[in-house]
């Protein structure tokens, strides 16, 4: 199984998948042939116009999911599938109504195809979509998601600051009440995170940290070149 999973798309200063163009090219290879999945937003042929764009700029083909009218022969055709970020239960709902959630787990876990996301994209590669972010727009049939990893991210994460008056939750605070509901442990990415899984290794990459959340446990922070592959266990 091999997986690219990013925290975000855009990153300040850069365009979109700017940052992480070259973990893209170094993890695809010689692998040309992306099918994108653009269901986390509302416009899948213009978002679909967005990453045919970035994929041909750095020497891949793409096309979007929704554009084969057999979306099982699109995935038996593509060498790696890459979703993208939005609404991560607008994403699952869909996936669920299309039912794809069986077939693509099943085709990444066997390694018959590759995997990226971005955000929302890399949520789903979770058991479940519990420390999303997003607001729940509409109601999938599951909060279970594709399963590819056993443990759960939470993208984009952030500390809060500390001159802020604002007296909502933080996001640790919500990941901490996800513990006392949930025992899965929660790898927080940075924006410019990556995290990229080689069959039983894993590795954070990318130009930022991430932070590990488990039950009884103090928090750990990790840095680019850190082995992560315990979480694989």
């Amino acid at each position: 199984m091999r997986l690219l999973l990013m925290s975000n798309s855009t990153l300040h200063g850069s365009g979109y998948l700017g940052y992480c163009a070259e973990e893209i090219i170094n993890f695809l290879e010689k692998n040309k042939r992306v099918v994108f999945i653009p269901y986390a937003l509302n416009d899948w042929d213009a978002y679909t116009e967005t990453a045919r764009a970035k994929f041909n700029e750095i020497g891949f083909e793409l096309s979007g999911i929704h554009e084969y009218t057999d979306t099982t022969k699109a995935l038996e055709e593509a060498d790696c599938i890459f979703t993208g970020g939005g609404n991560t239960f607008r994403l699952l709902n869909e996936l669920y109504n299309r039912k794809l959630i069986p077939i693509i787990s099943e085709k990444v876990k066997n390694g018959s195809i590759n995997y990226m996301g971005a955000s929302a994209g890399t949520g789903i590669t979770s058991p479940t979509i519990k420390t999303s972010n997003d607001m729940p727009i509409v109601y999938p049939p599951s909060f279970n998601a594709l399963n590819l990893v056993p443990f759960s991210f939470n993208c984009h994460y952030f500390d809060a600051d500390p001159k802020s008056t604002h007296k909502g939750e933080t996001r640790e605070m919500r990941l901490a009440e996800f513990h006392e509901m949930n025992t899965e442990a929660v790898l927080g990415l940075w924006e410019g995170a990556i995290l990229r899984v080689e069959n039983n290794k894993a590795t954070l990459k990318g130009l930022t940290k991430a932070r590990l959340f488990k039950i009884g446990q103090p928090q750990k922070e990790y840095f680019p070149g850190d082995d992560l592959s315990f979480l694989l266990k």
